[in-house]
């Protein structure tokens, strides 16, 4: 197939592009990172330039958008101008939703588990309370409202917290720890948020596996098989990876200033296994991110 990716020089872009491009033509697109995207067939885009992506769409006529670009940290998306952030998650996505209703691709959409009511109990269904926190999980929300109002070949994914270990961009919490924990540096982790994390390995994977079926206007929650809070995942990093667990500070969100936190959005994915969709376990995931960051 032909697939376009948007946020291709990002770091859940880096496994999409090497997964997708073994067995399909890929088109990846970069902004402000190129990333690994200049290792394959790539372009420079502004995914808010709508007359520049009508023209990749009229040139390249995927099969499959995966639309990942976003202005995508929290924290920033509140420093930003609430426009600017609107313009990239909303305004993008519903231009891009239309690009691919014009020539009958089929849109996979990544939304966020932080689009669901952090406190409102574990293991969330895809029918579970919405309530964003953030000017950024409020985006997603309207972006996935955009998508169904202009559409029905599309399937939406609310992806849980990622991890892994990239050779292109090292601006995620799990390679800031494993870094530090290699240097053995302390580092301070939450003991009260909890999530389903998922690897970039086994979500470019899912995602690959979804595209071959036959699913139109489906909300799936997309995440690992585990609830965990973030200490929880550090210290199973440390027993895989043979680190000091002496280096974790235990902290609550309430610790930080003006974090934007959620309690739990921990992931039901009975969904996501009825299309015959197999999720390895937290550790086996974490040992396959360190042992594919060495090869």
């Amino acid at each position: 197939m032909k697939i376009l990716i948007t946020g291709g020089g990002g770091f859940f872009g880096e496994f999409l592009n090497k997964i997708l491009s073994e067995e399909n033509q890929i088109l990846t697109l970069h902004h402000n990172n190129i990333g690994s995207s200049n290792l394959f067939n790539s372009q420079y885009a502004d995914i808010s330039d709508h007359k520049l992506m009508g023209k990749i769409f009229d040139e390249f006529n995927p099969d499959v958008v995966i639309h990942s670009a976003a202005a995508a940290n929290p924290s920033l998306c509140k420093k930003l101008d609430s426009r600017i952030v609107y313009n990239i998650n909303v305004n993008s996505t519903k231009n891009i939703a239309g690009l691919c209703d014009s020539i009958e691709a089929k849109l996979i959409y990544i939304s966020t588990d932080l689009v669901y009511a952090g406190y409102r109990g574990s293991m969330l269904n895809e029918n579970s309370k919405l309530i964003p926190a953030s000017l950024y999980a409020e985006t997603k929300l309207m972006a996935e409202v955009k998508i169904k109002e202009t559409f029905d070949n599309f399937i939406i994914l609310r992806q849980a917290l990622l991890f892994g270990l990239s050779k292109y961009n090292s601006n995620n919490y799990f390679q800031f720890m494993f870094e530090s924990l290699k240097n053995g540096n302390k580092i301070k982790v939450f003991t009260d948020q909890f999530r389903t994390p998922i690897s970039v390995l086994e979500s470019a994977r899912a995602i690959e596996e979804l595209i071959k079926k036959d699913i139109k206007s489906e909300t799936i929650n997309l995440g690992g098989k585990e609830r965990a809070s973030r200490v929880e995942l550090a210290e199973l990093l440390c027993e895989v990876a043979e680190f000091d667990k002496n280096l974790l500070q235990k902290i609550n969100m309430s610790d930080i200033p003006n974090y934007i936190g959620v309690k739990d959005v921990s992931l039901n994915t009975d969904k996501l296994s009825t299309f015959g969709i197999k999720i390895k376990s937290l550790e086996d995931s974490v040992r396959e991110v360190i042992q594919n960051f060495k090869t």
